[in-house]
């Protein structure tokens, strides 16, 4: 008997077609098969020169949420994948879900997630977070999601202060939003953004984890960081210094 399910996308699949600059979609959550794109124009969001105001420097420094990275990945997937207002459809099916679950456990996939507590003996709930693929020093986002206001937005800046810190070259947006615009994010073609993956080849000083470890424990190795504030105030602190 034949399952009715398509396989997962081969890791090695999606490794090549990211250093290709093509990335799969679905066209609805229950499609079995995809379709891969290639955009005209790419979004991406320097790393040295995004733009954090004022209100969400003060979000970050008073720890308004618990950040974690690779803790909740397949949930953060599914998170994403869920309808929103104006969106019931997504481009996150069910084998894009189990293909990106093999690209984490390989180790090329990652999550950061937000964590919400209420009072002192609630359980943490994810409110917020985002995905994406890494390769070489750079990182694809591919998608993010928020249940409390401002929780994506604490995501992406921690998500760009440990890929600064981290060593990591590029942050590919994939399609510009009013959101990602007010961050500095910026449109380039895709023969510019393939020739920034070129100088972005070889492997970053750590990985992601690491540098969420530096910040969480204000290792002062860390850019920016001091032992005596908190992870919130040093992401803070980090970005301000060029943003």
């Amino acid at each position: 008997m034949h399952s009715p399910f398509r396989a997962p996308i081969p890791v090695e699949t999606l490794l090549l077609a990211y250093r290709s600059g093509i990335f799969p979609m679905a066209d609805r959550r229950d499609d079995q098969d995809i379709f891969w794109v290639e955009p005209r124009d790419r979004a991406i969001l320097p790393l040295s020169a995004i733009h954090v105001s004022k209100s969400m420097r003060k979000v970050l420094r008073r720890d308004a949420f618990a950040v974690t990275v690779n803790r909740r990945f397949e949930d953060v997937v599914r998170a994403c994948a869920e309808p929103r207002p104006g969106h019931p459809e997504t481009w996150i099916s069910e084998r894009i879900v189990q293909s990106y679950c093999g690209l984490h456990r390989a180790g090329h996939a990652h999550s950061i997630e937000c964590w919400a507590q209420d009072g002192d003996e609630g359980e943490p709930r994810l409110v917020g977070g985002l995905y994406g693929v890494s390769f070489d020093r750079v990182f694809c986002g591919e998608s993010m999601f928020s249940r409390a206001d401002n929780s994506s937005k604490v995501a992406l800046c921690w998500l760009v202060a440990l890929m600064r810190q981290a060593g990591f070259a590029l942050l590919d947006c994939q399609f510009m939003t009013d959101h990602l615009a007010s961050m500095g994010a910026q449109e380039i073609t895709q023969a510019d953004y393939m020739h920034r993956v070129a100088a972005a080849r070889g492997e970053p000083k750590a990985s992601l984890g690491a540098a969420w470890r530096h910040f969480m424990t204000g290792d002062q190795s860390c850019e920016g960081a001091g032992r005596s504030s908190s992870p919130g105030k040093r992401i803070a602190q980090s970005l301000t210094q060029t943003s």
